[in-house]
């Protein structure tokens, strides 16, 4: 099969992918300064976040399932051109002078809302698109340039604010929305491998994507070494400028080594995005967890013991490469391994759970005994789970399922039609 740069199809899913992120990113940061704009409330601020991670905890098991019902693209189109509408709305209440703060969070959870159902349906999509010989690499290239655009697109965002009010900013989401619909329409090969799914009542659908993620023992462990992975990161990431503040004493606006720090750990993603897929061929692709699992976990212990911004941040930069090589892992062999027809269902299920659960309770552990002990405890915290997430993955149990991994999934591709 040829490559994917060569891949016209691919390239067009790609540039889609890239369009539509450059634009949430611009919204992710925009949006919370345009309700403090409004309000001039913490609280109301805060409710951004809620407004973003809430969709998918509330509508990603019925997202799957309508995802392995319908049309795969069209799906995605009507996802997109919807959150276009959604996010226009913002800009243009603004420029009549009624725009409101429940307006701008109904607009960013509808806008979430459509994007849980867009990304059930891509997990499949991209399963079909690039073929499972080629998903590992696909995968990589997709989050590498995901992090690219968090590297990038936040500061000059910051810049643009100076120049230009938020609500017209996240206008140009609205746009990326349009050019995702129509890069995504324009792909010519199917993104739907065997068509739409069955027929049965949705709750049977939803305990049919439940049965094969609890009862297959491969997917099984993955899920759970992902979601004990997301509750370290959100513990460590959720304190990291409380972390930078009082522990190094970087602080946060006007130090430039607070902007250095956040982007060394960028560019750490963006490395292990690139490093993933040759790790996979070398190692294989769910052995590539037992290696950067225990890095990970001494690169957290070392942020716990240190002081100086400099070694610190070198360190966050590399448990940041060690934590997108395993997430990239849990979510590759998920999908290598789940048939055609339970894409959505599995990996949207997977994902509600690292995502929707997992994270807000690693986020609320991080705060909890930050508050009550300081940061440092929350770096500590985070090691002890990825220790934890080691012990799991490194586990006879654990070992025997990952090295069966390749096999299953090489069974699994052989049966696919």
């Amino acid at each position: 099969m040829q490559p994917l740069r060569r891949d016209r199809d691919f390239r067009r899913y790609f540039v889609a992918r890239i369009a539509s992120g450059v634009g949430s990113m611009v919204t992710y940061v925009a949006l919370p300064v345009l309700v403090y704009q409004v309000t001039g409330s913490n609280l109301w601020t805060g409710f951004v976040a809620v407004s973003e991670a809430l969709p998918y905890l509330c509508f990603g098991l019925f997202a799957g399932a309508i995802a392995d019902r319908v049309d795969r693209r069209r799906l995605m189109v009507g996802a997109d051109l919807c959150s276009a509408l959604a996010l226009g709305s913002i800009p243009l209440a603004y420029t009549f002078g009624v725009l409101t703060a429940p307006h701008v969070l109904a607009a960013a959870f509808a806008a979430q809302t459509l994007f849980v159902f867009f990304d059930s349906a891509n997990f499949g999509a991209l399963a079909a698109l690039a073929g499972r010989d080629r998903l590992a690499a696909a995968n990589s290239t997709v989050s590498g340039g995901a992090t690219a655009i968090e590297v990038t697109v936040p500061a000059l965002t910051g810049a643009l604010l100076v120049l230009i009010a938020p609500a017209p900013l996240i206008g140009l989401d609205a746009v990326s929305f349009v050019a995702s619909a129509l890069l995504v329409r324009g792909i010519l090969r199917p993104l739907s491998v065997e068509g739409p799914g069955t027929r049965q009542t949705m709750t049977a659908d939803i305990q049919e994507g439940l049965r094969f993620l609890l009862g297959d023992r491969t997917v099984r462990t993955m899920t759970l070494v992902a979601g004990l992975s997301n509750v370290a990161a959100a513990a460590f990431m959720g304190q990291l400028v409380p972390w930078m503040d009082q522990v190094l004493g970087v602080r946060p606006g006007g130090d430039p080594r607070f902007g250095l720090m956040w982007m060394v750990m960028g560019l750490g993603g963006l490395s292990g995005s690139v490093l993933f897929p040759a790790s996979a061929r070398w190692i294989g692709e769910a052995r590539v967890a037992l290696v950067f699992l225990p890095v990970s976990v001494v690169c957290v212990v070392a942020c716990a013991l240190l002081n100086h911004w400099l070694w610190a941040s070198l360190m966050v930069g590399v448990w940041y490469l060690a934590f997108m090589v395993v997430a990239l892992t849990t979510i590759t062999v998920r999908q290598k391994i789940t048939p055609d027809r339970l894409q959505g269902r599995v990996n949207t299920t997977g994902r509600m759970l690292a995502f929707g659960l997992c994270w807000p309770a690693g986020a609320l552990l991080g705060g909890v005994l930050s508050e009550a002990y300081g940061p440092r405890a929350a770096v500590w915290a985070t090691a002890a789970v990825l220790g934890v997430t080691t012990v799991v993955a490194w586990s006879p149990y654990g070992r025997a399922r990952i090295r069966a991994t390749d096999s299953t999934s090489r069974a699994a591709m052989a049966t696919q039609p």
